[in-house]
């Protein structure tokens, strides 16, 4: 399977013709490999218009998804970013071509592990990823030009709010368990925030202190 030519139609359906703009973010969806970032498996699927599982009962979200949301936090290539919920790596891998550093978290270990081997075997040197509850953010980092949660959330939480730089923005699905809309909150310069939502989302429950509990 050639999966150059098979990147580049799903960037030109799934991407471009559903609206993505911003030339940094279609770029690097056009070069990173998503089938990296699946099982050997499911490779043939990798760019299919979906979510698919990736073990733990977690996802590699939609192509589109990553797009919109990367493209929603207006990356200029000197931004320092946070992303709360490193799944399968792929939304790091678009972070790291659209900023200077990326810092991540993932809850799962075993997910963290193999994100992990997938951005060095691609050579991603810019990412920093733990292993812990996304939901803290990371304050010892802050503040962040950036911060992206791949998972759904209650509300909008304050503290990571508060770990984002002054002209910042936080992207992150907020709603119920089940059913999302997408959210960025600007942080300005003098401290206020404004909140402006995008699409109706689904993601797997941000779990952690800040979010949804494990069970259910």
């Amino acid at each position: 399977m050639n999966f150059e030519i098979t990147r580049r139609r799903m960037v030109e359906t799934q991407i471009i013709g559903r609206g993505i703009t911003d030339r940094r973010v279609i770029d690097a969806m056009l070069k990173v490999p998503r089938n990296i970032f699946v099982e050997e498996a499911m490779a043939a699927q990798a760019y299919s218009d979906s979510s698919l599982p990736i073990g733990e009962k977690q996802t590699i979200s939609q192509p589109y998804m990553v797009a919109l949301m990367s493209q929603m936090l207006q990356l200029t290539g000197r931004e320092k970013v946070l992303e709360l919920g490193t799944g399968s790596g792929y939304q790091t891998a678009i972070l790291a071509e659209l900023s200077d550093r990326v810092h991540t978290v993932e809850r799962i270990r075993s997910l963290a592990l193999r994100a992990r081997k997938a951005l060095d075997r691609l050579h991603y040197l810019n990412v920093n990823l733990k292993i812990g509850d996304g939901t803290d953010g990371w304050p010892e980092e802050a503040p962040f030009d950036a911060i992206i949660v791949t998972a759904g959330a209650p509300d909008v939480p304050g503290h990571l709010v508060d770990q984002l730089a002054f002209g910042g923005r936080l992207v992150i699905p907020v709603g119920n368990q089940v059913d999302q809309t997408l959210v960025r909150v600007t942080k300005e310069q003098d401290g206020t925030t404004t909140r402006e939502e995008s699409v109706s989302c689904r993601f797997v429950k941000l779990i952690g202190k800040y979010g949804w509990s494990g069970e259910g």
